[in-house]
């Protein structure tokens, strides 16, 4: 068994320290130490998609990805998408179209939108549904989902056009 080490995380553009093992999950760093609840223990075998988080822009399921495997890439959590307490058009997209009814599953719905965007700012409905298969919501909200995520793409396009988003990251600019 490995004995927990001394490690310094980025986490929604902070720098947080902790001690752990370098086998543990990041998702149950993100929760049970930094008191981070947007993203779920949904499956606990990257299944669900409901743990997601952006490591580097880049989605990922935190529930397999351990901590040693982590190290200084940025982490964005659902809790770092909001800036300067503007949501992020991709969350604006998901309350206005009640993509919600469990909500569970939300948070990995709105990173798998938020990593498709920052690779792909025009996407087409097959991207949007390629982004999304692998995330699973057993209310059945999908059409909901859909519209948000078509939503999203229109704000974010707005967004840019007006200069509140780089054209290279849909991050809001202070």
């Amino acid at each position: 068994m490995t004995r927990p080490v001394s490690v310094s995380l980025n986490v929604n553009d902070a720098i947080w320290h902790v001690d752990a093992k370098p086998e543990t999950p990041l998702l149950y760093i993100l929760r049970n130490d930094l008191s981070l609840n947007g993203p779920k223990y949904g499956c606990g075998l990257g299944e669900c998609g409901a743990c997601a988080v952006l490591v580097d822009d880049r989605p990922v399921r935190s529930c397999t990805v351990p901590l040693a495997a982590v190290g200084t890439r940025r982490v964005t959590t659902l809790e770092g998408l909001a800036v300067s307490g503007t949501l992020h058009p991709v969350q604006r997209a998901f309350i206005e179209e009640a993509a919600a009814q469990c909500g569970y599953c939300l948070n990995g719905m709105i990173i798998a939108v938020v990593g498709l965007l920052q690779r792909n700012p025009d996407p087409d409905e097959n991207d949007i549904r390629e982004a999304l298969r692998h995330h699973l919501c057993r209310c059945g909200t999908h059409m909901e989902i859909l519209a948000a995520a078509r939503r999203a793409v229109t704000y974010a396009g707005a967004a840019r056009d007006a200069g509140l988003i780089p054209a290279d990251t849909m991050e809001v600019s202070p």
